[in-house]
């Protein structure tokens, strides 16, 4: 939510995610990473991997369904497939095109070779494109939880109703459906699903592997059992017996420096390396960068004392301000040092300085406690997700970056590649790792606590030196206003009423007569959309009197499908804004905006926790962006000092996609959501 004059605003839905436990993706065909002998597995479904945010659920899916799954590169030959085994082939989504020139290579025999396939996305639209089938991009994107039409008989589909709730996430649409296939769902206008029952090849639109799909699973299990005929004979080894195992072969004798933050996921690894090793072989710090929570440094010794661990706490805030690191620019490919990171307004080099300097700092820490740097490893409790989203090849050679992670820099991935770190967590998931925490008899309010970044607030808080306002800025405010009095768009701008009314559906008379105002931020937000980054426009809602917020999310699943460059919308409190806003309050990482920021966070937290709303919401980031709502364009002055509070509440178990939490709902009761406004408009 954002808030102005000492007001809060509420987050709609963002329209749209060593020590290897496992051998590399190209090996595992040969080697199986759970312990289990290669010739005791019968059935076994390869998944080719096309740079989906979601190639890793996909695998946990189909092994939960008691099928052994492998991730495998895309340009995997066929025979190679058939050679190594395999029963059946799911195809990822990704963020390439099917018929650009720089679409990724396949071998064309996947397609001939005889093993029933399923391509999710992308992999739809790389199955129609082949069999010389149309793929085209179209004015309206779909990003987000959209309700689909299905063909029953398709045995994709038996036994589900023929409506059913998918995620989508896509730009390019399937136009022409190939020779030999019928469309086995649509969504609206747009085909969502092909299939060929003869040659048991079928594409989907959607994701099928994560929550949003709601009956996802049904649909995987009629793919493997029903299409493919397996059994589901597949179960894999204890996971925690197999971390520990691996961690003892791995350490040995030597020392391991676990780096706490006090999150779940570090506080997590703690416990198992102490299991593992013992607590004399484990030497745990806490680095306080200066970006944590109210009083969280404090509260990270207390948690931990269960484990037996004796924890050092390291004051470092100034090591991280003045620290600077080397980048490469992902598209120059030039490398360049950055400034000091409080002198620092891009998020993505704010990322790295911080993750950079915590391996600094650790290395400090070492030579400090007089730790043979030959003889000690770094423990992280990095996630899958983690490295999903930082495009790490332990994980993906094809996904899109979405953001850089602390503990998956440049210098991290370095000292992996000199088997410095142990990361015994990179195959779990957050859902995983609470329940490894509960086995390992780590409190319930710690391991249920609130999700927290390992770089702390210094990446909630929006930092900037100048206003960001593109050609297209002006453009996308009048598309936004006429979105939201849609009755009222005058007679030159009809083909865009036209447009808005043919996306939205159905009875486009709901939206008439909404009284909101809608207004376009000048500044950038990173986001997910289809399986890539995104930095686009955030959109702001407000109105007079009580909010509709069922109509509020209606707009907000809307506008980013018809307005492709803005990825996140946000309903502010204190009445209508008259907007345009192209002024920020200038915003670099320092006391003043952190501490404002701390008090904001502790503020919701503190309420999350009073109405036991911490395990409902899996996530409520807390996030500060410049700019002052109070003062829009038409106020005089060209400065502004005040910025804005934005709360995102949640709601996920895969933590690699959500819905936020309605106001008005058991998720979030309104008398709660006014009660952190309420403390906000105080900071």
């Amino acid at each position: 939510s954002f808030g102005y004059k000492g007001s809060a605003c509420k987050s709609l839905p963002p329209c749209t995610a060593t020590l290897g436990m496992s051998s590399p993706p190209a090996k595992r065909a040969k080697v199986c990473g759970d312990g289990v002998a290669p010739e005791l597995i019968q059935e076994r479904i390869a998944i080719l991997d096309a740079g989906s945010q979601f190639g890793k659920v996909i695998d946990r899916r189909v092994r939960e369904l008691k099928i052994f799954s492998e991730i495998v590169p895309l340009g995997t030959p066929a025979a190679e497939l058939i050679r190594d085994g395999y029963s059946a082939l799911i195809i990822s989504g990704g963020p390439g095109t099917a018929n650009a020139e720089d679409a990724p290579t396949y071998d064309s025999a996947l397609f001939s070779c005889g093993l029933p396939v399923l391509g999710i996305c992308y992999g739809m639209q790389m199955l129609n494109h082949h069999f010389k089938g149309s793929v085209e991009r179209k004015n309206q994107r779909e990003d987000g939880q959209e309700e689909i039409v299905v063909v029953t008989s398709c045995p994709l589909f038996a036994g589900l109703d023929s409506k059913q709730k998918v995620l989508l996430t896509h730009g390019d649409t399937v136009e022409r459906v190939a020779d030999g296939f019928y469309t086995i769902a649509k969504s609206g206008a747009l085909c969502a699903g092909i299939g060929c029952d003869k040659r048991k090849l079928y594409g989907v639109q959607f994701h099928p592997e994560v929550d949003l799909s709601v009956n996802g699973m049904a649909m995987l299990r009629n793919f493997l059992f029903t299409i493919c005929g397996l059994h589901g004979l597949f179960t894999p080894a204890s996971r925690e017996d197999q971390c520990v195992r691996q961690i003892r072969e791995k350490v040995g004798k030597s020392k391991v420096l676990c780096l706490v933050s006090g999150g779940v996921d570090s506080t997590v690894c703690c416990a198992l390396l102490a299991k593992a090793l013992g607590p004399e072989q484990v030497v745990a710090a806490h680095i306080d960068n200066g970006f944590m929570r109210l009083n969280e440094s404090a509260l990270v010794g207390e948690s931990l004392k269960s484990l037996g661990v004796q924890l050092r706490v390291y004051d470092c805030e100034e090591d991280f301000l003045s620290a600077t690191t080397e980048v490469c620019n992902p598209r120059t490919k030039v490398r360049y040092t950055t400034k000091p990171l409080r002198e620092t307004p891009e998020p993505e080099d704010k990322r790295r300085i911080i993750g950079d300097t915590f391996m600094h700092v650790s290395e400090r820490i070492q030579r400090e406690l007089g730790l043979d740097p030959n003889n000690t490893y770094l423990a992280q409790g990095t996630l899958r997700p983690d490295l999903i989203e930082s495009a790490s090849s332990l994980v993906s050679s094809k996904a899109d970056a979405i953001k850089t992670h602390h503990n998956d820099t440049e210098l991290v991935r370095e000292l992996r590649k000199k088997g410095r770190v142990i990361e015994p967590l990179m195959d779990y998931h957050k859902d995983e790792v609470r329940e490894l925490g509960m086995n390992l008899g780590l409190p319930k309010e710690l391991v249920m606590r609130q999700p927290f970044p390992g770089p702390g607030l210094g990446v909630r808080l929006i930092c900037l030196r100048e206003p960001y306002v593109g050609d297209d800025f002006q453009k996308t405010n009048t598309a936004v206003q006429d979105i939201v009095a849609l009755e009222a768009v005058p007679s030159e701008r009809q083909a865009f009423r036209e447009l808005v009314e043919k996306t939205y559906g159905s009875n486009a008379s709901r939206l008439h007569g909404s009284g909101l105002s809608a207004t376009v931020l000048p500044f950038k937000t990173v986001g997910v959309q289809g399986d890539g980054r995104t930095y686009s426009y955030p959109c702001v809602l407000s109105g007079p009197g009580k909010p509709d917020w069922p109509l509020l999310m209606e707009f907000a699943r809307l506008i980013p499908k018809v307005c492709h460059n803005i990825n996140r919308v946000v309903y502010c409190f204190g009445g209508p804004l008259p907007g345009p806003y192209t002024r920020i309050t200038p915003t670099l990482p320092g006391r003043e905006a952190l501490d404002q920021l701390r008090a904001a966070d502790d503020v919701v937290n503190r309420t999350l926790i009073k109405y036991d709303l911490t395990t409902k919401l899996s996530q409520v980031p807390v996030v500060s962006f410049p700019v002052d709502l109070s003062r829009s364009d038409e106020h005089p002055g060209c400065t502004t000092t005040k910025r804005s509070i934005a709360i995102r509440t949640f709601i996920t178990n895969d933590f690699m996609t959500g819905v936020p939490a309605e106001p008005g709902t058991d998720y979030m009761p309104l008398a709660v959501l006014e009660e952190m406004v309420e403390g906000i408009q105080k900071v």
